[in-house]
């Protein structure tokens, strides 16, 4: 396990779409995973896509008991998604604002589905489905743009709502980082 670094928005690596995973249960995909959540949990972060560690991959991790950057967030569990499909559940989309690991210091106002479907495999190959909500919805949609090299920024509607965490919440104002 290793913590990695992770690309930065302008890195043409995060435009490229991501390659399906075609074997399952190997010492390569484990060892990739391993160090995901290890980045991750280095950084803080909710969730964290192949992609952004340099493997043109579809893999992601996600969940969390609590997260500082996202306090107010109800608890995502831990998963790791392989081959994702999203499916959205009805029309409806919320507002809510997302950081990314690849654009520290910077946060927007995204619109997502509010709920939907995910099913896909786990690192042994197992096949799974989650019908979700919430943050939960929100994490998922997020990880997953980056398997279709899409970044936050490019799902916001109004850049007036995008910039550094620190100038959109002063300290005391809210505890998003």
């Amino acid at each position: 396990m290793a913590v990695c670094e992770v690309l930065k928005m302008g890195d043409a690596r995060l435009l490229a779409p991501s390659a399906p995973v075609r074997e399952f249960d190997t010492p390569q995909l484990h060892a990739l995973i391993a160090d995901l959540w290890e980045t991750m949990a280095a950084l803080d972060g909710a969730g964290l896509a192949a992609p952004q560690i340099g493997v043109n991959l579809q893999v992601v991790v996600f969940g969390f008991e609590s997260n500082a950057r996202y306090p107010e967030a109800e608890p995502v569990p831990r998963t790791v998604l392989v081959n994702p499909v999203l499916t959205p559940l009805g029309d409806e989309h919320e507002e809510g604002w997302e950081g990314c690991l690849s654009i520290p210091g910077m946060r927007g106002l995204v619109a997502r589905h509010r709920r939907l479907t995910y099913r896909g495999h786990d690192a042994f190959g197992h096949a799974f489905e989650r019908t979700v909500g919430g943050f939960h919805a929100r994490v998922v949609q997020h990880e997953t743009d980056h398997l279709q090299g899409l970044l936050y920024p490019m799902r916001m509607t109004d850049l007036r709502r995008f910039g550094f965490a620190e100038t959109l919440f002063p300290a005391g104002t809210s505890a998003v980082r």
